[in-house]
């Protein structure tokens, strides 16, 4: 692999490296899932071994847990830990609302319940994951195994009523076999196309048998963190309704986490 970060990754990268500014000693913090939350676990865990940052991480999947271990943070379940003082997590697009579409991973069940469990929400994405409209990712959809063709026949006719523009449903897969969550349980991506509505689109989901939680989170994340491939980064704080922007001076040698992958 070249020591040398593409944009993307210089943009993951410099995200994750700003929202550490927000952890402290002493903090319990949600820890998110995806190839830019896998960027702030190596940050934090660097943190933890040269600068004695201490802090509880409470993971939202297996794999997340699994990398916190080896870098060297402390890992406590979302029972013990019982309050989070914040959570940082990757996205797969927001809006101007920040409005988010989680769950490409297909951690979205336990990275909401994590992120509702804190007192802040942050949000670290490369540039490419702002949209004016959010639907152009598919929405996962978590539901129990039992009874899964009902439970996507009801999702069917639920979306003819829906603002939407597309009603594909595939259920997702991991090769020749259904894709299984941390929870034992299948997920459906709902390819929309487009959104018109999600507020109301994540509430009717929810009440339909069968669906466990889908991947709109809405009034839930306070700060939106994106990097851009030249070393800039925007941060924007909705709870006290301010902006700005810092550079990174990005060289070879910030190529540190060459292990870090998609």
């Amino acid at each position: 692999m070249s020591s040398q970060l593409s944009p993307i990754d210089t943009a993951k990268f410099i995200a994750a490296k700003q929202a550490t500014e927000y952890v402290e000693s002493g903090m319990k913090v949600g820890l998110g899932t995806g190839s830019t939350a896998a960027w702030l676990v190596q940050c934090l865990g660097e943190m933890v071994r040269d600068d004695g940052l201490k802090i509880q991480g409470v993971p939202t999947s297996e794999h997340t847990a699994k990398l916190a271990r080896d870098v060297g943070i402390e890992v406590v379940s979302l029972d013990e830990a019982k309050w989070l003082d914040l959570t940082i997590d990757g996205t797969d697009e927001f809006d101007d609302e920040l409005t988010l579409i989680k769950g490409g991973g297909g951690a979205h069940l336990r990275e909401k319940i994590v992120a509702t469990a804190s007192d802040r929400m942050i949000i670290i994405a490369d540039a490419t994951k702002k949209v004016d409209t959010l639907g152009a990712f598919p929405l996962p959809v978590e539901v129990a195994r039992f009874g899964l063709p009902i439970t996507e026949g009801l999702i069917e006719e639920t979306l003819i009523g829906m603002d939407v523009l597309g009603r594909d449903i595939k259920q997702r897969m991991a090769g020749d076999e259904p894709f299984i969550t941390d929870e034992g349980n299948f997920i459906l991506d709902l390819h929309l196309k487009r959104i018109g509505d999600p507020r109301q689109l994540s509430l009717i989901l929810n009440q339909i048998p069968g669906v466990i939680e889908n991947g709109l989170f809405i009034d839930i994340c306070d700060v939106v963190i994106v990097g851009h491939g030249d070393g800039k980064v925007t941060v924007r704080d909705f709870t006290n309704d301010t902006s700005e922007v810092v550079r990174f001076d990005v060289r070879d040698d910030d190529n540190i986490f060459t292990s870090v992958a998609d």
